[in-house]
Parts: C-alpha cells; sequence; structure tokens
C-alpha cells in the first residue's frame, strides 16, 4: 500500500510542477501580448500545449493511481486526495499540502487565462471595427471630415475638379 500512496505522491509532485511551468509560461504570453510581440507569442504556444498535455497525462496516472488504492481497499467510489487522506493519517499532511497547492496554481491558471482571453477579446473587437471603417471607405470613396466620417461633396465646381 505504501508503495501506491508513494506513486501518488509522486504523480502529485509532478503535477504541482508542470502547473508551475504552465503558470510561468502564461505570464510569459500575458508579457508578449501587451507588448504585441507577435514571435514571442507564437513561440509560447506549443510550448503551452505541450505542458497542458502533460498535464493531462499526469492526471490519467494520478487518476489510475487512485482506482489502484480504492481497488486495494476494496472501495468502488472514486477516491480523492481528501478521502486518501482520511484513510491514510499518516500521509494526511503531505496530501493536503500537495492538495492545497494544487488549488492555488490552478486558480492562478485561471484568473491569468481570463484576462488573456479578456485582452485578446479586446484586441480582437478593436480589429474588427478597423476592418469594418475600412471596408466602409472602400465603399463609400469620396471626402471625410475631420472625425473620419465619410462626406460627399453636394457639387464639384471648377475649382475642385482643376485642383
Amino acid at each position: 500500500m505504501s508503495r501506491l500512496i508513494t506513486d501518488l505522491q509522486a504523480v502529485l509532485a509532478q503535477l504541482v510542477g508542470e502547473h508551475r511551468k504552465l503558470l510561468d509560461l502564461l505570464e510569459i504570453q500575458h508579457a508578449a501580448m501587451k507588448k504585441f510581440d507577435l514571435d514571442a507569442m507564437a513561440d509560447i504556444m506549443p510550448r503551452q500545449e505541450m505542458s497542458r498535455l502533460r498535464i493531462v497525462d499526469l492526471e490519467s496516472k494520478r487518476r489510475a493511481v487512485t482506482r489502484q488504492i480504492a481497488i486495494s481497499m476494496k472501495l468502488t467510489e472514486e477516491l480523492k486526495l481528501g478521502r486518501i487522506a482520511e484513510l491514510f493519517p499518516q500521509y494526511r499532511e503531505m496530501l493536503m499540502k500537495s492538495r492545497a497547492d494544487l488549488r492555488d496554481i490552478a486558480g492562478k491558471i485561471s484568473q491569468r487565462s481570463q484576462m488573456s482571453g479578456r485582452l485578446t477579446t479586446a484586441v480582437l473587437g478593436h480589429l474588427n471595427t478597423v476592418v469594418r471603417v475600412l471596408a466602409g471607405a472602400a465603399q463609400r470613396a469620396g471626402l471625410y471630415t475631420r472625425q473620419g466620417i465619410p462626406r460627399v461633396g453636394t457639387r464639384v465646381g471648377m475649382m475642385d475638379a482643376v485642383g
């Protein structure tokens, strides 16, 4: 049984480490987005995706280990870290610390992802406005006011046509 708990400890430590890497990558991406550094953003995206895939892999390993623990304890429910800590009080402190670390880092990742999403939405909204203005200008060529609104002259005089 202690081998399974040791395996769980190792997987949890790897999960915490991988979540920290993902958080660092999100911080770098956010800084690049603020500077509009397209090269840095393009470089960071595959690294983030690889980190996410490693997290998914580690999470499946964690579930497999918890399933093995449940089978060895002859339990049918899916065990969560809190329940495992109740079943093995000698490992409670370590399991609760790992759970708290994972929750903290996951919360920070969620917050940073939301902020990046908002920034992306704002930039795309501005780009959409620019495209709409350009498309409208191409359809209605003519004079423009200082505010950038197209204005069609009432008549073209001799001086306007020549000059």
